[in-house]
């Protein structure tokens, strides 16, 4: 009973948060910290019963699907949502002196919005975490799509609101994509359960549906998840979306949102569909990946904004991710380098979170000290802020993949795959890589801590500079400490991640 109620909780506490947020918008921050405290209570109850149990599932209203909605709590999941948590427990704390309501001032529009808007965000978060419905997916979708938008443009600024309206548009040409696909997935198998769908064995000749149909649904759900992860070429919306917005704002949504449709397709191929898998997917969106990497990279080096080199730094992260395909595929018998890339690629997604965050939370900092987020005006300001600047500079070690950081453990597990299955050319992407993140990367850093004649800096309290400084810690201490992080994410690991795709 306990066990069901903290899953159910995951979803319903920041949901409930949010909606009471609406009806009491002055008391905003302090309902989202209850939030907090409210899902860390329901971690602590599922960590050890994951550890002793296995994986968990709850039957919604005690109908099994495909009639009844599903929750289903793996390692993989109870990764991404201890991460979530962890990040938004940052935002939220950061998120206050900017967007908490003063007594006996007015409260503003994005004073009122913020708060359920990042709380129901955060519930879409969890829904896709959990979730096994792939239509219930294309809810909790949405559902973050929405929220999200509407952070980008919170602030009504002209620049904000294209931002935002860029993001609607693609984000709605991934949402037909994927709904379509979903569609046809369902008229020929009658179920959209992933489980149940990996019963069924699509792509081995034991399925009820057509090989042409499967390969077209399974093609546009990639496709839109794509759009949605803002994988190259589909990338356009990111980068003003992420540095038009507030840099909480921009802390979730780069660290975050991506992360929802890139789990729905590491669930996709790797638990529903691995016998749909041909080579030359796999290394299409492998070549995606790497393009994803060089590209976004070389435009991180030309931009003179900060928000916006994290921003395109962000284009080139997520490429590292979607290598796990070409890295985890192969012959029918099984590969013993598949589960170092499908772990790698975890490990990935999950300092990349807590590093991104707090590089946007880092820079809203220095927009603080500075006034804007111009690389002109950024000398010497590790002075002022010496806590930003390390904390900076620790995440930026993350990204950048050196030890021991959960940057370098993931790049490590990934290369050593690339390595062995002789696959050389994507060992190079993630070394290529990792040098052009070091160049775009100490720019900000050489310039903050270079000597200024007269720095004129506004004061910025030490409580926010610690929090950014807590999460590029966290992401040190994924690498640090990866040995418990790595067992947990085993558990429930679907067999194609040890046996490889195709």
């Amino acid at each position: 009973m306990i066990l069901s109620l903290a899953l159910v909780a995951l979803v319903a506490v920041p949901l409930l948060a949010a909606l009471l947020a609406v009806v009491v918008p002055r008391r905003g921050a302090l309902i989202a910290l209850l939030g907090v405290a409210g899902i860390a209570t329901a971690l602590v109850v599922l960590v050890p019963a994951l550890v002793r149990q296995g994986v968990l599932s709850l039957s919604i209203g005690g109908w099994n699907a495909p009639l009844g909605i599903t929750l289903r709590l793996d390692g993989l999941g109870l990764a991404f949502l201890s991460m979530v948590a962890t990040v938004m427990a940052a935002v939220l704390v950061s998120a206050r002196p900017q967007f908490a309501a003063r007594a006996g001032s007015g409260e503003t529009r994005s004073q009122w919005a913020f708060w359920p808007l990042a709380l129901l965000l955060w519930s879409a978060l969890n829904v896709a975490f959990l979730s096994r419905d792939l239509f219930n997916l294309y809810v909790a979708l949405e559902l973050l799509t929405v929220a999200a938008v509407a952070l980008v443009a919170i602030e009504g600024k002209a620049g904000s609101l294209a931002a935002g309206l860029r993001y609607m548009m693609f984000a709605l040409a991934g949402s037909l994509a994927y709904l379509l696909g979903v569609a046809l997935l369902y008229a020929g198998h009658g179920t959209l359960d992933l489980t149940l769908l990996a019963a069924q064995g699509i792509g081995s000749g034991r399925s009820g549906g057509t090989a042409a149909a499967d390969l077209i649904a399974a093609g546009l759900i990639t496709a839109g998840l794509a759009v949605k992860t803002a994988l190259f070429p589909f990338h356009a919306w990111l980068p003003p979306a992420h540095s038009g917005a507030p840099a909480p704002a921009s802390a979730m949504l780069s660290a975050l949102v991506p992360k929802a449709s890139f789990l729905i397709l590491i669930r996709l191929w790797f638990e529903a569909l691995p016998e749909l898998a041909s080579p030359v997917l796999l290394t299409l969106l492998g070549a995606l990946g790497a393009a994803a990497v060089l590209f976004g990279s070389v435009l991180a080096l030309r931009q003179s904004r900060l928000k916006l080199i994290v921003a395109y730094s962000t284009v080139a992260q997520i490429g590292y991710l979607f290598l796990v395909f070409p890295l985890a595929g192969g012959d029918s018998f099984a590969q013993p380098w598949a589960a170092g890339a499908w772990t790698g690629a975890v490990f990935q997604a999950l300092s990349h979170g807590l590093a991104k965050a707090a590089m946007f939370l880092c820079a809203g900092v220095w927009i603080i000290a500075v006034g804007h987020d111009r690389l002109d005006g950024m000398r010497g300001l590790a002075t002022a802020t010496p806590m930003t600047a390390f904390a900076f500079a620790l995440a930026a070690v993350s990204l950048v993949g050196l030890p021991p950081s959960g940057g370098f453990t993931a790049k490590y597990l990934m290369l050593t795959s690339a390595f062995a299955s002789g696959q050389v050319v994507w060992g190079a992407v993630l070394v290529v890589g990792g040098l052009l993140s070091a160049a775009y990367l100490y720019r900000p850093l050489a310039l903050a801590f270079a000597k200024a004649d007269t720095p004129t800096f506004a004061p910025v309290s030490r409580r926010l500079q610690l929090v950014p400084l807590l999460l590029a810690l966290a992401a040190i201490t994924l690498g640090l400490a990866s040995q418990t992080p790595f067992s947990l994410i085993q558990i429930g690991r679907p067999a194609s991640a040890v046996e490889g795709l195709e």
